[in-house]
């Protein structure tokens, strides 16, 4: 009887844990924030300093990905309105001064500039860029999962002449 009652406990615990573990990782896809709205509006008279598209650097991963375009003012960096990456926790949007990434090593091992924690899924964002940041130390803007150090999607700049 005891042994039972132990065994339906312990199962329950661990269909719990497990129920709890899929809750969190399914409950971005199943309430997806809405996308983001914002506008490069308040940058007309700023004038483009680089673009460039994000990719999906690791096609064999279908969770990590990325598409869509990026414009680097002299003072912030516009996600365009095609801008779109997989779900996930702890999304943040880095200057790297390294081009054409495409392993997690390489932004780990840089001295990146974080321009702040990813605020949607997709749609157009701006990010501001501290005073001081030469911006053509920095040739590409990324995608970065801050709690698992994990490369979402990188963008390769090229720079206006």
């Amino acid at each position: 009887m005891w042994r039972a009652i132990s065994i339906f406990f312990f199962g329950g615990v661990l269909g719990t844990a497990f129920g709890v573990a899929v809750g969190f990782f399914a409950f971005p896809y199943v309430f997806p924030p809405p996308p983001a709205m914002e506008s490069a509006s308040a940058g007309e008279s700023a004038r483009v300093v680089a673009s460039g598209e994000f990719i999906h650097a690791n096609p064999s991963d279908p969770v990590h990905y990325g598409k869509g375009g990026v414009k680097v003012f002299e003072n912030f960096v516009f996600l365009e309105e095609d801008f779109e990456v997989g779900p996930g926790p702890a999304f943040h949007v880095l200057l790297v001064p390294e081009s054409e990434i495409r392993t997690s090593s390489i932004v780990d091992s840089s001295m990146y500039v974080d321009l702040g924690a990813l605020r949607a899924f997709k749609g157009s964002q701006n990010y501001t860029i501290p005073e001081g940041v030469d911006l053509n130390n920095y040739p590409s803007v990324v995608i970065w999962c801050e709690r698992f150090n994990v490369l979402i999607s990188p963008a390769d700049l090229q720079f206006e002449s």
